[in-house]
Protein backbone atom coordinates (compact mmCIF):
# COMPACT_ATOMS: atom_id res chain seq x y z
CA UNK A 1 0.00 0.00 0.00
CA UNK A 2 1.23 3.58 -0.58
CA UNK A 3 2.42 6.11 1.79
CA UNK A 4 0.84 9.26 0.88
CA UNK A 5 -0.55 9.83 4.10
CA UNK A 6 2.48 10.10 6.04
CA UNK A 7 4.31 11.91 3.38
CA UNK A 8 1.20 14.43 2.79
CA UNK A 9 1.11 14.44 6.97
CA UNK A 10 4.58 15.97 6.75
CA UNK A 11 4.59 18.20 3.92
CA UNK A 12 1.23 19.94 5.76
CA UNK A 13 3.67 20.15 8.93
CA UNK A 14 6.17 21.77 6.75
CA UNK A 15 3.74 23.95 5.52
CA UNK A 16 2.49 25.00 8.94
CA UNK A 17 6.07 26.33 9.80
CA UNK A 18 5.55 29.07 7.02
CA UNK A 19 1.94 29.71 8.24
CA UNK A 20 3.19 30.18 11.65
CA UNK A 21 7.06 31.39 11.76
CA UNK A 22 6.30 34.01 14.30
CA UNK A 23 4.28 31.91 16.79
CA UNK A 24 6.16 30.33 19.09
CA UNK A 25 3.93 28.39 20.88
CA UNK A 26 2.41 26.88 17.31
CA UNK A 27 6.11 26.19 16.22
CA UNK A 28 6.31 23.99 19.78
CA UNK A 29 3.14 22.12 18.82
CA UNK A 30 4.39 21.25 15.36
CA UNK A 31 7.99 20.30 16.70
CA UNK A 32 6.35 17.78 19.05
CA UNK A 33 4.14 16.39 16.03
CA UNK A 34 7.25 16.53 13.83
CA UNK A 35 9.00 14.08 16.32
CA UNK A 36 5.97 11.89 16.52
CA UNK A 37 5.79 11.39 12.82
CA UNK A 38 9.34 10.81 12.60
CA UNK A 39 9.19 8.31 16.16
CA UNK A 40 8.04 4.56 16.88
CA UNK A 41 4.45 4.20 17.28
CA UNK A 42 3.62 4.73 20.51
CA UNK A 43 1.07 2.18 22.24
CA UNK A 44 -0.48 2.71 25.89
CA UNK A 45 -1.51 0.11 27.91
CA UNK A 46 -5.20 0.66 29.79
CA UNK A 47 -7.13 -0.93 32.19
CA UNK A 48 -8.98 -1.05 35.26
CA UNK A 49 -6.88 -1.20 38.78
CA UNK A 50 -5.03 -4.89 39.15
CA UNK A 51 -5.52 -5.89 35.30
CA UNK A 52 -1.99 -6.18 35.01
CA UNK A 53 -0.69 -3.85 32.94
CA UNK A 54 2.65 -3.47 34.42
CA UNK A 55 3.04 -6.85 34.56
CA UNK A 56 2.35 -7.35 30.68
CA UNK A 57 4.25 -4.15 29.60
CA UNK A 58 7.46 -5.89 31.56
CA UNK A 59 6.76 -9.19 29.57
CA UNK A 60 6.02 -7.38 26.07
CA UNK A 61 9.54 -5.54 26.78
CA UNK A 62 11.50 -8.77 28.10
CA UNK A 63 12.46 -6.82 31.49
CA UNK A 64 10.91 -6.46 34.65
CA UNK A 65 11.70 -2.77 34.40
CA UNK A 66 7.56 -1.24 35.17
CA UNK A 67 6.54 -1.30 38.79
CA UNK A 68 4.06 -4.12 39.70
CA UNK A 69 3.55 -3.15 43.26
CA UNK A 70 0.35 -0.38 44.20
CA UNK A 71 3.36 2.31 45.28
CA UNK A 72 3.56 5.49 44.23
CA UNK A 73 4.87 4.84 40.31
CA UNK A 74 1.90 2.86 39.47
CA UNK A 75 -0.39 6.08 39.65
CA UNK A 76 1.37 7.84 37.21
CA UNK A 77 1.47 7.72 33.31
CA UNK A 78 4.98 6.00 32.68
CA UNK A 79 6.63 6.33 28.93
CA UNK A 80 9.04 3.58 28.26
CA UNK A 81 11.03 3.98 24.98
CA UNK A 82 14.37 2.83 23.37
CA UNK A 83 17.61 4.58 24.77
CA UNK A 84 21.22 3.33 24.14
CA UNK A 85 21.79 3.99 27.85
CA UNK A 86 19.23 3.76 31.24
CA UNK A 87 17.51 6.72 31.99
CA UNK A 88 14.76 7.73 34.11
CA UNK A 89 13.45 11.31 33.90
CA UNK A 90 10.46 12.85 35.97
CA UNK A 91 8.76 15.80 34.01
CA UNK A 92 6.83 17.78 37.08
CA UNK A 93 3.93 20.03 36.25
CA UNK A 94 5.58 22.63 38.10
CA UNK A 95 9.39 23.31 37.49
CA UNK A 96 11.66 21.84 34.81
CA UNK A 97 12.67 17.79 34.33
CA UNK A 98 14.85 15.58 36.97
CA UNK A 99 17.16 12.84 36.29
CA UNK A 100 15.86 9.99 38.42
CA UNK A 101 18.59 7.22 39.83
CA UNK A 102 18.46 3.64 38.12
CA UNK A 103 18.58 1.49 40.29
CA UNK A 104 17.55 -2.31 40.48
CA UNK A 105 16.95 -5.06 43.26
CA UNK A 106 16.35 -8.71 42.78
CA UNK A 107 16.57 -8.19 38.84
CA UNK A 108 13.92 -5.50 39.35
CA UNK A 109 13.83 -1.90 38.59
CA UNK A 110 13.20 0.65 41.49
CA UNK A 111 11.87 4.08 41.23
CA UNK A 112 12.43 7.06 43.85
CA UNK A 113 11.06 9.85 43.78
CA UNK A 114 13.19 12.12 44.85
CA UNK A 115 10.97 13.38 47.27
CA UNK A 116 7.72 14.76 44.90
CA UNK A 117 4.28 12.82 45.32
CA UNK A 118 2.61 11.02 42.38
CA UNK A 119 0.62 14.04 42.10
CA UNK A 120 2.95 16.44 41.46
CA UNK A 121 4.66 14.57 38.72
CA UNK A 122 2.63 14.57 35.34
CA UNK A 123 4.72 11.99 33.89
CA UNK A 124 7.97 9.87 34.22
CA UNK A 125 9.99 8.76 30.73
CA UNK A 126 11.84 5.51 31.20
CA UNK A 127 14.92 5.46 28.48
CA UNK A 128 15.80 1.86 28.21
CA UNK A 129 18.23 -0.29 25.85
CA UNK A 130 15.53 -2.84 24.89
CA UNK A 131 15.24 -4.58 21.33
CA UNK A 132 11.71 -4.87 22.28
CA UNK A 133 11.70 -0.73 22.36
CA UNK A 134 13.06 -0.22 19.12
CA UNK A 135 9.67 0.34 17.02
CA UNK A 136 7.49 0.47 19.61
CA UNK A 137 7.06 2.97 22.67
CA UNK A 138 4.84 1.65 25.21
CA UNK A 139 3.05 3.64 28.03
CA UNK A 140 2.06 2.29 31.24
CA UNK A 141 -1.26 4.27 32.03
CA UNK A 142 -2.78 4.11 35.91
CA UNK A 143 -6.08 2.22 36.33
CA UNK A 144 -8.91 3.37 35.50
CA UNK A 145 -12.01 3.32 37.58
CA UNK A 146 -9.77 3.40 40.61
CA UNK A 147 -11.46 4.26 44.15
CA UNK A 148 -8.97 7.28 43.39
CA UNK A 149 -10.21 9.56 41.17
CA UNK A 150 -6.91 11.50 40.84
CA UNK A 151 -5.41 8.41 39.44
CA UNK A 152 -8.45 7.75 37.11
CA UNK A 153 -8.58 11.35 36.01
CA UNK A 154 -4.63 11.08 34.97
CA UNK A 155 -5.78 8.11 32.68
CA UNK A 156 -8.98 9.68 31.28
CA UNK A 157 -6.81 12.59 30.57
CA UNK A 158 -3.89 11.44 29.02
CA UNK A 159 -5.82 8.84 26.56
CA UNK A 160 -9.31 10.77 26.04
CA UNK A 161 -7.36 14.89 26.03
CA UNK A 162 -10.51 17.27 25.29
CA UNK A 163 -8.08 19.72 22.94
CA UNK A 164 -5.60 17.52 21.30
CA UNK A 165 -4.73 13.88 19.77
CA UNK A 166 -4.44 11.18 22.39
CA UNK A 167 -0.37 11.24 23.05
CA UNK A 168 -0.75 6.93 21.90
CA UNK A 169 -1.12 5.86 18.32
CA UNK A 170 -2.83 2.90 19.71
CA UNK A 171 -4.17 1.36 22.77
CA UNK A 172 -3.99 -2.64 24.47
CA UNK A 173 -7.07 -2.33 26.42
CA UNK A 174 -7.11 -5.13 29.35
CA UNK A 175 -9.89 -6.23 31.21
CA UNK A 176 -10.63 -9.29 33.65
CA UNK A 177 -14.09 -10.09 32.09
CA UNK A 178 -16.34 -7.82 30.08
CA UNK A 179 -17.73 -4.97 32.30
CA UNK A 180 -19.81 -1.94 31.70
CA UNK A 181 -16.33 0.36 32.75
CA UNK A 182 -14.58 -1.11 29.61
CA UNK A 183 -17.41 -0.93 27.38
CA UNK A 184 -17.82 3.07 28.45
CA UNK A 185 -14.01 3.87 28.24
CA UNK A 186 -14.06 1.97 24.39
CA UNK A 187 -16.51 3.89 23.73
CA UNK A 188 -15.53 7.13 24.89
CA UNK A 189 -12.13 6.39 23.32
CA UNK A 190 -14.04 6.06 20.02
CA UNK A 191 -13.99 8.69 17.69
CA UNK A 192 -15.82 8.04 14.56
CA UNK A 193 -14.78 11.85 12.97
CA UNK A 194 -12.97 11.38 9.58
CA UNK A 195 -9.30 10.02 9.75
CA UNK A 196 -9.26 9.90 13.73
CA UNK A 197 -11.60 6.65 14.34
CA UNK A 198 -9.73 4.86 17.61
CA UNK A 199 -12.06 2.19 16.84
CA UNK A 200 -9.05 0.98 14.34
CA UNK A 201 -6.24 0.93 16.85
CA UNK A 202 -8.20 -0.26 19.79
CA UNK A 203 -7.03 -4.03 21.06
CA UNK A 204 -8.87 -5.73 23.92
CA UNK A 205 -6.73 -8.21 26.36
CA UNK A 206 -8.27 -11.11 27.73
CA UNK A 207 -5.64 -10.65 30.83
CA UNK A 208 -5.37 -12.96 33.81
CA UNK A 209 -6.09 -16.01 31.65
CA UNK A 210 -5.20 -18.36 33.50
CA UNK A 211 -7.49 -17.24 36.74
CA UNK A 212 -10.20 -17.88 34.15
CA UNK A 213 -9.56 -21.67 34.61
CA UNK A 214 -8.79 -21.81 38.13
CA UNK A 215 -4.97 -22.51 37.17
CA UNK A 216 -5.99 -25.61 35.75
CA UNK A 217 -3.51 -26.87 32.92
CA UNK A 218 -6.15 -25.87 30.30
CA UNK A 219 -6.92 -22.57 31.56
CA UNK A 220 -6.14 -20.99 28.22
CA UNK A 221 -7.94 -22.88 26.37
CA UNK A 222 -11.02 -21.82 28.76
CA UNK A 223 -10.19 -18.29 28.01
CA UNK A 224 -9.60 -18.55 23.93
CA UNK A 225 -13.53 -19.71 23.91
CA UNK A 226 -14.46 -16.74 26.19
CA UNK A 227 -12.31 -14.46 24.46
CA UNK A 228 -13.51 -15.60 20.94
CA UNK A 229 -17.00 -15.04 22.29
CA UNK A 230 -15.94 -11.42 23.25
CA UNK A 231 -14.71 -10.56 19.96
CA UNK A 232 -17.93 -11.16 18.14
CA UNK A 233 -20.21 -9.31 21.26
CA UNK A 234 -22.40 -6.36 19.89
CA UNK A 235 -21.14 -4.14 22.71
CA UNK A 236 -17.20 -4.54 22.19
CA UNK A 237 -17.36 -5.61 18.65
CA UNK A 238 -17.54 -1.45 17.15
CA UNK A 239 -14.99 -0.80 19.68
CA UNK A 240 -11.92 -2.80 19.49
CA UNK A 241 -10.16 -4.76 16.71
CA UNK A 242 -10.28 -8.23 18.32
CA UNK A 243 -10.12 -10.21 21.89
CA UNK A 244 -6.65 -11.77 22.57
CA UNK A 245 -6.51 -14.28 25.90
CA UNK A 246 -2.77 -13.78 27.84
CA UNK A 247 -1.73 -15.06 31.25
CA UNK A 248 0.48 -11.59 31.79
CA UNK A 249 2.03 -13.54 34.76
CA UNK A 250 3.30 -15.85 32.78
CA UNK A 251 4.46 -14.10 29.66
CA UNK A 252 6.56 -12.24 32.38
CA UNK A 253 7.84 -14.58 33.87
CA UNK A 254 8.32 -16.57 30.93
CA UNK A 255 10.64 -13.77 29.22
CA UNK A 256 12.93 -13.11 32.55
CA UNK A 257 13.33 -16.74 33.69
CA UNK A 258 15.88 -17.71 35.42
CA UNK A 259 18.54 -20.60 36.58
CA UNK A 260 16.52 -21.16 39.91
CA UNK A 261 13.73 -20.95 38.17
CA UNK A 262 14.38 -23.59 36.11
CA UNK A 263 15.65 -25.83 38.77
CA UNK A 264 13.41 -25.49 40.97
CA UNK A 265 10.55 -26.74 38.48
CA UNK A 266 12.82 -29.56 37.57
CA UNK A 267 12.51 -31.00 41.47
CA UNK A 268 8.45 -30.47 41.89
CA UNK A 269 8.77 -32.33 38.25
CA UNK A 270 10.31 -35.70 39.85
CA UNK A 271 7.46 -36.03 42.24
CA UNK A 272 4.89 -38.59 41.97
CA UNK A 273 1.66 -36.52 40.27
CA UNK A 274 -1.23 -37.12 42.57
CA UNK A 275 1.72 -35.91 45.49
CA UNK A 276 2.13 -32.84 43.49
CA UNK A 277 -1.69 -32.19 42.98
CA UNK A 278 -2.06 -32.53 46.21
CA UNK A 279 0.12 -29.87 46.96
CA UNK A 280 -0.90 -27.46 44.94
CA UNK A 281 -4.60 -27.25 46.07
CA UNK A 282 -3.86 -23.92 47.11
CA UNK A 283 -1.25 -21.40 46.65
CA UNK A 284 -0.89 -21.78 50.64
CA UNK A 285 -0.78 -25.39 50.84
CA UNK A 286 2.04 -25.31 48.41
CA UNK A 287 3.86 -23.41 50.06
CA UNK A 288 3.69 -24.80 53.55
CA UNK A 289 4.12 -28.46 52.94
CA UNK A 290 7.59 -29.18 53.38
CA UNK A 291 8.23 -31.44 49.91
CA UNK A 292 10.23 -32.29 47.79
CA UNK A 293 13.31 -32.46 49.67
CA UNK A 294 15.64 -29.40 48.43
CA UNK A 295 12.79 -26.92 47.89
CA UNK A 296 12.68 -24.34 50.40
CA UNK A 297 9.33 -22.33 51.19
CA UNK A 298 10.84 -19.11 50.38
CA UNK A 299 11.96 -20.54 47.05
CA UNK A 300 8.27 -22.05 46.56
CA UNK A 301 6.58 -18.60 47.61
CA UNK A 302 8.51 -17.13 44.77
CA UNK A 303 7.71 -19.40 42.33
CA UNK A 304 4.06 -18.93 43.30
CA UNK A 305 4.41 -15.13 42.62
CA UNK A 306 6.55 -15.30 39.70
CA UNK A 307 4.93 -18.22 37.85
CA UNK A 308 1.46 -18.54 39.75
CA UNK A 309 -0.25 -22.19 40.04
CA UNK A 310 -0.81 -22.66 36.66
CA UNK A 311 2.26 -21.40 35.42
CA UNK A 312 3.97 -24.37 37.15
CA UNK A 313 1.75 -26.55 36.40
CA UNK A 314 2.44 -26.07 33.22
CA UNK A 315 6.31 -25.69 33.70
CA UNK A 316 6.31 -29.14 35.19
CA UNK A 317 4.63 -30.52 32.37
CA UNK A 318 6.43 -29.26 29.83
CA UNK A 319 9.63 -30.97 31.76
CA UNK A 320 7.56 -34.15 31.99
CA UNK A 321 7.16 -34.12 28.48
CA UNK A 322 10.65 -33.70 27.17
CA UNK A 323 11.79 -29.99 28.27
CA UNK A 324 14.95 -30.36 29.45
CA UNK A 325 17.15 -27.21 29.39
CA UNK A 326 15.46 -23.53 30.49
CA UNK A 327 16.02 -21.46 27.44
CA UNK A 328 13.54 -24.06 25.47
CA UNK A 329 11.38 -23.94 28.84
CA UNK A 330 11.48 -20.16 28.25
CA UNK A 331 10.31 -20.16 24.43
CA UNK A 332 7.67 -22.48 25.42
CA UNK A 333 5.82 -21.35 28.18
CA UNK A 334 5.90 -17.46 26.23
CA UNK A 335 4.18 -19.37 23.67
CA UNK A 336 1.21 -20.76 25.61
CA UNK A 337 0.75 -18.10 27.78
CA UNK A 338 -0.39 -15.83 24.60
CA UNK A 339 2.10 -13.11 24.64
CA UNK A 340 3.07 -14.45 21.02
CA UNK A 341 -0.51 -14.01 20.12
CA UNK A 342 -0.55 -10.68 21.49
CA UNK A 343 2.94 -9.46 19.70
CA UNK A 344 2.33 -10.85 16.37
CA UNK A 345 -1.46 -9.94 16.72
CA UNK A 346 0.01 -5.81 17.07
CA UNK A 347 2.50 -6.81 14.66
CA UNK A 348 0.11 -6.91 11.93
CA UNK A 349 -2.82 -4.57 13.45
CA UNK A 350 -0.78 -1.73 14.40
CA UNK A 351 2.99 -2.13 13.63
CA UNK A 352 2.78 -3.01 9.90
CA UNK A 353 0.33 0.65 9.44
CA UNK A 354 2.26 2.54 12.13
CA UNK A 355 2.58 5.07 9.03
CA UNK A 356 -1.10 5.85 8.48
CA UNK A 357 -1.73 6.01 11.76
CA UNK A 358 1.08 8.08 13.43
CA UNK A 359 0.11 10.35 10.28
CA UNK A 360 -3.18 10.63 11.45
CA UNK A 361 -2.18 11.69 14.59
CA UNK A 362 -0.42 14.58 13.33
CA UNK A 363 -3.33 15.35 11.01
CA UNK A 364 -5.38 15.55 14.23
CA UNK A 365 -3.29 17.62 15.86
CA UNK A 366 -2.92 19.99 13.05
CA UNK A 367 -6.44 20.39 12.90
CA UNK A 368 -6.56 21.35 16.73
CA UNK A 369 -4.04 23.79 15.93
CA UNK A 370 -5.78 25.37 13.06
CA UNK A 371 -9.34 25.59 14.95
CA UNK A 372 -8.05 28.07 17.17
CA UNK A 373 -6.09 29.80 14.82
CA UNK A 374 -7.39 33.10 12.72
CA UNK A 375 -9.30 31.46 9.56
CA UNK A 376 -7.75 34.39 7.00
CA UNK A 377 -4.41 33.78 8.16
CA UNK A 378 -4.68 29.72 7.78
CA UNK A 379 -7.26 29.09 4.70
CA UNK A 380 -4.82 27.43 2.50
CA UNK A 381 -3.69 24.89 4.76
CA UNK A 382 -7.01 24.01 5.55
CA UNK A 383 -7.70 23.37 2.44
CA UNK A 384 -4.56 21.10 2.21
CA UNK A 385 -5.08 19.50 5.01
CA UNK A 386 -9.12 18.58 3.55
CA UNK A 387 -7.42 17.59 -0.08
CA UNK A 388 -5.32 14.92 2.31
CA UNK A 389 -8.08 13.70 4.67
CA UNK A 390 -10.08 13.45 1.39
CA UNK A 391 -7.22 11.85 -0.87
CA UNK A 392 -5.14 9.63 0.85
CA UNK A 393 -6.17 6.00 0.29
CA UNK A 394 -4.97 5.10 4.48
CA UNK A 395 -6.96 7.41 5.83
CA UNK A 396 -10.15 6.65 3.85
CA UNK A 397 -9.20 2.71 4.72
CA UNK A 398 -9.43 3.59 8.12
CA UNK A 399 -12.65 5.83 7.84
CA UNK A 400 -14.11 3.02 6.32
CA UNK A 401 -13.02 0.35 8.46
CA UNK A 402 -14.66 2.76 11.64
CA UNK A 403 -17.62 3.11 9.31
CA UNK A 404 -18.14 -0.91 8.78
CA UNK A 405 -17.65 -2.01 12.40
CA UNK A 406 -19.66 0.85 14.20
CA UNK A 407 -22.75 1.30 11.78
CA UNK A 408 -22.07 -0.39 8.27
CA UNK A 409 -22.62 0.84 5.10
CA UNK A 410 -25.88 -1.52 3.38
CA UNK A 411 -23.64 -4.18 1.86
CA UNK A 412 -24.71 -7.05 3.85
CA UNK A 413 -22.96 -9.05 6.89
CA UNK A 414 -21.14 -11.45 4.35
CA UNK A 415 -19.65 -8.65 1.73
CA UNK A 416 -19.14 -6.14 4.65
CA UNK A 417 -16.96 -8.89 6.50
CA UNK A 418 -14.82 -9.29 2.96
CA UNK A 419 -14.73 -5.55 2.37
CA UNK A 420 -13.02 -5.03 6.58
CA UNK A 421 -10.95 -7.68 5.50
CA UNK A 422 -10.09 -6.30 2.58
CA UNK A 423 -8.87 -2.89 3.82
CA UNK A 424 -7.03 -4.24 6.52
CA UNK A 425 -9.06 -4.75 9.51
CA UNK A 426 -7.30 -7.90 10.28
CA UNK A 427 -3.61 -7.12 9.28
CA UNK A 428 -2.73 -4.99 6.61
CA UNK A 429 -0.15 -7.27 4.76
CA UNK A 430 -1.64 -8.35 1.42
CA UNK A 431 -1.95 -11.76 2.43
CA UNK A 432 -4.28 -11.49 5.55
CA UNK A 433 -6.20 -8.60 3.34
CA UNK A 434 -6.78 -11.46 0.41
CA UNK A 435 -7.57 -14.52 3.28
CA UNK A 436 -4.32 -15.99 2.11
CA UNK A 437 -1.93 -18.34 4.17
CA UNK A 438 1.01 -16.08 5.85
CA UNK A 439 3.07 -18.10 3.57
CA UNK A 440 1.63 -17.57 0.27
CA UNK A 441 3.59 -17.04 -2.90
CA UNK A 442 3.17 -13.73 -5.27
CA UNK A 443 1.21 -15.46 -7.95
CA UNK A 444 -1.31 -16.19 -5.29
CA UNK A 445 -1.70 -12.61 -4.12
CA UNK A 446 -2.14 -11.92 -7.58
CA UNK A 447 -5.02 -14.18 -8.27
CA UNK A 448 -6.80 -13.68 -5.48
CA UNK A 449 -6.22 -9.84 -5.54
CA UNK A 450 -7.63 -9.49 -9.11
CA UNK A 451 -10.30 -12.16 -8.30
CA UNK A 452 -11.90 -9.46 -5.65
CA UNK A 453 -11.17 -6.56 -7.91
CA UNK A 454 -13.17 -8.15 -10.37
CA UNK A 455 -15.68 -8.90 -7.49
CA UNK A 456 -15.90 -5.93 -6.44
CA UNK A 457 -16.53 -3.92 -9.85
CA UNK A 458 -19.29 -6.32 -10.55
CA UNK A 459 -20.70 -4.53 -6.83
CA UNK A 460 -19.81 -1.60 -7.56
CA UNK A 461 -21.43 -1.43 -11.02
CA UNK A 462 -24.85 -3.19 -9.65
CA UNK A 463 -27.78 -0.83 -10.49
CA UNK A 464 -28.97 -2.67 -7.32
CA UNK A 465 -25.90 -1.47 -4.74
CA UNK A 466 -27.72 1.11 -2.48
CA UNK A 467 -25.65 4.68 -3.33
CA UNK A 468 -24.31 4.95 0.14
CA UNK A 469 -22.63 1.86 -0.18
CA UNK A 470 -20.75 2.94 -3.74
CA UNK A 471 -18.30 5.22 -1.62
CA UNK A 472 -16.90 1.64 0.36
CA UNK A 473 -16.66 -0.44 -2.85
CA UNK A 474 -14.49 2.73 -4.36
CA UNK A 475 -12.16 2.40 -1.30
CA UNK A 476 -12.09 -1.13 -1.24
CA UNK A 477 -11.21 -1.55 -5.59
CA UNK A 478 -8.78 1.15 -5.01
CA UNK A 479 -7.28 -1.56 -1.68
CA UNK A 480 -7.29 -4.08 -4.53
CA UNK A 481 -5.91 -2.09 -6.96
CA UNK A 482 -2.75 -1.44 -4.55
CA UNK A 483 -2.05 -4.90 -3.43
CA UNK A 484 -1.64 -5.86 -7.34
CA UNK A 485 0.05 -2.85 -8.69
CA UNK A 486 2.65 -4.01 -5.11
CA UNK A 487 3.32 -7.65 -7.52
CA UNK A 488 4.54 -6.33 -10.34
CA UNK A 489 6.39 -9.45 -11.28
CA UNK A 490 2.64 -11.63 -11.10
CA UNK A 491 1.20 -9.19 -13.77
Amino acid sequence: MTEAGIAGASDLLRQARDVFQDDAAALAVLDELDDRLAGPLRIAVAGMVKAGKSTLLNAIIGEEIAPTDAGECTRIVTWYRYGHTSRITLYPFVGGPQSLPVTRENGRLVFSLGGYQARDVERLVVDWPSAGLRDLTLIDTPGIASLSQDVSSRSTAFLLPEDAPAAADAVIYLMRHLHASDVRFLESFKDTAAGQSGTVNALAVLCRADEIGAGRIDSLISAAVIADRYSRDQNLKPLALGVVPVAGLLAQSSRTMRQSDFEALMLLAQLDRNQRERMMLSADRFVRITEPAGLDPATKASLVQRFGLFGIRLGVALIRGGTNNPTELAHDLARRSGLGVLLDTVGYLFQSRAGALKARAAVVGLESLLRDSPKERTAPLEAALERLQAGAHEFRELKLLATLRTGGVGLGEEREAEAERLVGGRGSGPALRLGLAPEAGPVDISDAARSALNRWRLIAENPLTEPTALDACRVVLRSCEGMLAAMPAAR
